[in-house]
Parts: C-alpha cells; structure tokens; sequence
C-alpha cells in the first residue's frame, strides 16, 4: 500500500482512492472482471507532489476493476395527504458498482487536453 492518493470525481460524488482501495460507486457499466478508468481527478498527491485541478487534474489517470454490480437497500417514500384518503407509497433501490483501485498513473508528459467545462483554449 502506498501513500500516494487522489480525490476523483464521479456519478456526482468526490471519493479520496489509493492503490488497493475497494469503493462502492453509483451504477457503472462494465462486465465483473472488466477494466474501469476514471479521468475526472480533482487532487493527486503523488510521489510527494500535491497537484490540485482547476477543475480537473491533467494528466493523472485512476484504473480499477469492477468487482461486482448490486442495489442498495429499499429507500421509502411515502407521501400523504389528510382528509383527502390519497397515499403513495413508492421504493428506490440505487444501483451501485463495487471497484477496486489498481493503479494510480501520471503520464511524464503534459499532453494539452481540452477543458471538460467548455472552454477555449486562447492559443494567442
């Protein structure tokens, strides 16, 4: 286990990984077995680099492989209106994706990469 760690991003959440990490994500598609990469990393601190994204990091790619796909327990809800004899009562189960973290990779060299929020790179 190493020290090195980085903070991605994904299915709306921030989770902090490190090499050897298993993590419980929202539902990914992928067979079990299968390689995953996660490209959205917002902090890496590697090799006793701190590295913060504005709003992503370049050049830093998370692997893992997928472990097992499930469903979270039932979450209920239930709406009610009085005097009216009107009741929903309706369930969620949220898929999740279980990876384990693989490796942790910088790439030596910084290959320009076009910004994920849409904006222009001004080459002047």
């Amino acid at each position: 286990m190493t020290t090195d760690y980085a903070i991605i991003t994904t299915g709306g959440h921030q989770h902090r990984v490190r090499q050897g990490d298993t993590i419980s994500i929202q539902g990914q598609k992928g067979q079990v077995g299968g390689d995953i990469s996660f490209d959205d990393v917002v902090l890496s601190y590697i090799q006793g680099n701190l590295t913060i994204g504005s709003p992503f990091v370049l050049g830093v790619k998370i692997t893992g492989k997928v472990l097992s796909h499930g469903r979270l327990k039932k979450v209920i809800s239930l709406r009610y209106k009085n005097k009216t004899r009107h009741r929903v009562k309706t369930g969620h189960r949220q898929p999740v994706t279980s990876v384990e973290i693989t490796n942790i990779i910088k790439s030596s060299s910084k290959a320009s990469k076009s910004n994920k929020l849409g904006g222009k790179n001004n080459g002047s």
